[in-house]
């Protein structure tokens, strides 16, 4: 995943126009994050750290009811700010209003009912099994929070990308610094003046920070630490988060690859690769980033995609309400740049002033070129040619471990071949993006694109603290007298025989299976 721009390394910049005892110009007061320099440590985000600790501290966000009451305003948020979100992502990237409704809005609502139809559940303690010396005691694993946990998002999914890892923090009691991207200023402005009016501004803050603010703001301890952007990012935010020993979930991203075997529905193949490939105009951390096929399967692939192209978007796709554009003219340059590797097949027509670059095909690439070495994050979808699954195998395992591996087959065998001998954050066979929208599938990396996992339960899991507990009764001493000194080897075989676990392959518990 992209993010707005790579941070220098941390503690080495000052953030301008933040001089101590200075607040920013939006800050209210609130929820918005005041800038503040803390007296001893020097550092303009140790107040709003400390006021959202001393919060947590006081318990505040444990109770279910609490929990629940700010999910329920995050429902709000999204269903009164509904056209402002449409309004801002527009403006941002061009974004189609159906796009930005199903990705920001619907999915994040999934993610939202999910939470609140099972938080009850999540958050009970979870009975464990004991051995012969603690079956009269209580053993258990309590759900703790973190504490306060700093959620650092991407601007490509502006709302969902904060929104859900949110939900999640929430859900699991704990305070949270939310810090939007700054590259979607629409979108920031948005979240930064409506959220803290829906949310409870002593346990929740939005800091709006560019480079310079956020390496300062990652000096400040945190509990946990959520990122979404790219792996050069991760690493800093990684390397941050290492002073204090703070765990972390970093999602990121990397070159997605899509088999396509020689024997499927070359039409349907096209229609699914094309929308995963130019949804939110290419902008997806888990688009297919390239196909790999038989040179037939690609003379077969090239008109079925250009049919498919126009018929999302028609014979100009620059004047369709349904394609958006690059975020900024750092991408659109960036994304540029990438035309030059390979043979345009498909499209390549590119507007600078709009930052519109036509859906594209390269074909006749090299894996030495610039495109096959980096993200696209942009309208471009790349084909390499191989002879068979088995080299296209390799292809794939000769590189960093990706978010996702597509297979396309109208073999159940070779998807199943590719998923067995290949290892990837996610995986879907016969589709693009679909797995995305399930909040029963944990989402995350594996490796360079990422570490950490979240969606549905799997959030509140990556926000909560498993504390393994053993409660004990005061009485029954005999019993533990065993284990006290002065020893014997008596003593010690009544130990292991109490302590070890049943032989499961024994003949008695063979016959009771």
């Amino acid at each position: 995943m992209e993010t707005g721009s790579v941070f220098p390394q941390p503690g080495t910049q000052q953030p301008p126009g933040n001089r101590a005892g200075e607040t920013r110009e939006d800050d209210d007061g609130g929820g918005k994050g005041t800038v503040e320099d803390d007296a001893t440590s020097g550092n303009p985000y140790a107040g709003l750290v400390s006021r959202l600790r001393a919060a947590w501290l006081s318990g505040k966000t444990r109770p279910l009811e609490y929990r629940v009451a700010q999910l329920e305003a995050l429902g709000r948020f999204l269903d009164e700010k509904k056209q402002d979100i449409l309004e801002a992502t527009a403006l941002d990237m061009s974004k189609p209003p159906f796009e930005a409704e199903y990705t920001e809005i619907l999915l994040s609502k999934n993610e939202l009912h999910e939470t609140l139809n099972n938080l009850p559940h999540w958050m009970k303690d979870e009975h464990v099994d004991r051995n012969l010396v603690t079956r009269l005691d209580s053993a258990f694993i309590r759900k703790d929070p973190y504490g306060v946990v700093l959620i650092i998002a991407s601007w490509n999914y502006p709302i969902h990308l904060f929104l859900v890892p949110l939900i999640g923090a929430i859900a699991a009691g704990n305070c949270v610094v939310v810090k939007p991207s700054e590259m979607t200023k629409n979108t920031e402005k948005l979240i930064a003046e409506a959220l803290p009016s829906y949310v409870d501004k002593d346990c929740f803050a939005v800091v709006t920070a560019g480079v310079q603010e956020t390496t300062r703001l990652l000096e400040n301890k945190f509990d946990f630490i959520f990122f979404t952007g790219n792996p050069s990012v991760g690493r800093i935010i990684m390397t941050a988060a290492a002073k204090h020993l703070t765990p972390v979930t970093l999602e990121l991203g990397g070159k997605n690859p899509c088999y396509v075997s020689d024997h499927c529905d070359v039409q349907n193949v096209a229609r699914r690769v094309a929308w995963g490939r130019f949804f939110n105009a290419g902008q997806t951390c888990i688009a297919p980033d390239y196909l790999l096929c038989s040179l037939e399967m690609q003379e077969k692939l090239l008109p079925a995609l250009r049919e498919a192209i126009t018929e999302f978007y028609g014979p100009n796709p620059r004047e369709s309400p349904d394609f958006g554009r690059i975020v900024g003219d750092k991408h659109f340059q960036r994304v540029q740049a990438l035309l030059r590797s390979g043979r345009v097949a498909i499209g390549g027509q590119t507007d600078e002033k709009e930052r519109y670059i036509a859906p594209t095909v390269l074909v006749d690439l090299q894996p030495s070129d610039l495109i096959m070495q980096e993200e696209i994050f942009g309208p471009i979808l790349s084909i390499v040619t191989v002879a068979n699954m088995d080299e296209a195998i390799d292809f794939i395992n000769s590189r960093e471990r990706p978010l996702v591996v597509y297979a396309f087959s109208s073999d159940d065998k070779v998807v199943n071949q590719v998923l067995e001998r290949t290892s990837s954050g996610g995986f879907c066979g016969n589709d693009t993006l679909m797995h995305v929208t399930l909040t029963s599938l944990p989402f995350g990396g594996i490796g360079n694109s990422g570490l950490g996992k979240y969606h549905g339960k799997f959030t509140f899991d990556t926000f909560t603290h498993h504390r393994g507990c053993l409660h004990r009764g005061m009485g029954r001493e005999a019993l533990n007298t065993l284990r006290y000194p002065p020893y014997s080897q008596q003593k010690l075989g009544i130990v292991r025989a109490a302590c070890e676990p049943p032989d499961l392959f024994s003949s008695a518990n063979v016959a009771t299976r």
